[in-house]
C-alpha cells in the first residue's frame, strides 16, 4: 500500500507547486507584456546610451556593481522597472539594474551572438530568395530601421539590408518596428 500513498503525496506536491508557481511574479503566466512605472511596456528592448554603463545587483547606487558594459549601442531587454531603475537582461541572459538615463529607446541588435562561426546573409529585400548583399559575422552590432513579416532592415558602417528576424538579439519574434 506504500504505492498509493506515494502517488497521492506526489499529486499533492505537484498541485501545491503549481499554485505557488502561478502566484510568483516571474512565472510563465506572468511573462506577458505589462506597463512599467515609466508607462512603457515591460518587457521591451532598448540600447545602451553610453560607452560605460555600470550594472548593479540592486536598484540603487548603494548596491555593488556586478559588471560594466563598455560599448554604447548594445541591445538589452528591460524586464522590470523600479522608480528610475531598470532591470535589464543581456544576450547571455545575465541580469542586473541600470539607471534609466543610461538607456536609449534607439533600437539596435546583435547578429547571432549565440553562434561562433556562421555568417548571416544580408539580403537586398525582405525575402529569402533576394540577392545577398553581404554576410555578417556573429556579434555585429546593427541599427534597426524597421521589422515586418519576420525580416528586419538593419544598417551599420558599410552595410544596409534585410536580415531574418530570428538571427537577431534585440527584437522579439514577429515584432513590428516602423
Amino acid at each position: 500500500m506504500a504505492g498509493p500513498k506515494r502517488f497521492f503525496r506526489a499529486w499533492c506536491l505537484i498541485g501545491c507547486m503549481g499554485f505557488v508557481l502561478a502566484a510568483m511574479p516571474w512565472s510563465a503566466a506572468a511573462q506577458t507584456t505589462q506597463t512599467g512605472a515609466s508607462g512603457l511596456p515591460v518587457p521591451r528592448f532598448v540600447s545602451l546610451k553610453s560607452d560605460r554603463v555600470n550594472v548593479r545587483i540592486g536598484p540603487s547606487r548603494e548596491h555593488d556593481i556586478a559588471w560594466t558594459f563598455v560599448q554604447a549601442g548594445l541591445p538589452v531587454e528591460i524586464i522590470q522597472e523600479f522608480e528610475n531603475w531598470r532591470r535589464i537582461r543581456d544576450w547571455e541572459g545575465k541580469e542586473g539594474w541600470v539607471f534609466h538615463s543610461l538607456l536609449s529607446g534607439r533600437r539596435t541588435a546583435l547578429v547571432t551572438p549565440w553562434e561562433q562561426d556562421n555568417r548571416t546573409p544580408l539580403r537586398a529585400r525582405s525575402r529569402s530568395d533576394a540577392d545577398i548583399v553581404a554576410e555578417l559575422e556573429p556579434f555585429v552590432l546593427a541599427s534597426i530601421t524597421e521589422c515586418a513579416g519576420g525580416w528586419c532592415r538593419v544598417n551599420g558602417e558599410n552595410y544596409d539590408g534585410w536580415l531574418d528576424q530570428t538571427r537577431l538579439f534585440g527584437v522579439y519574434p514577429d515584432e513590428l518596428i516602423d
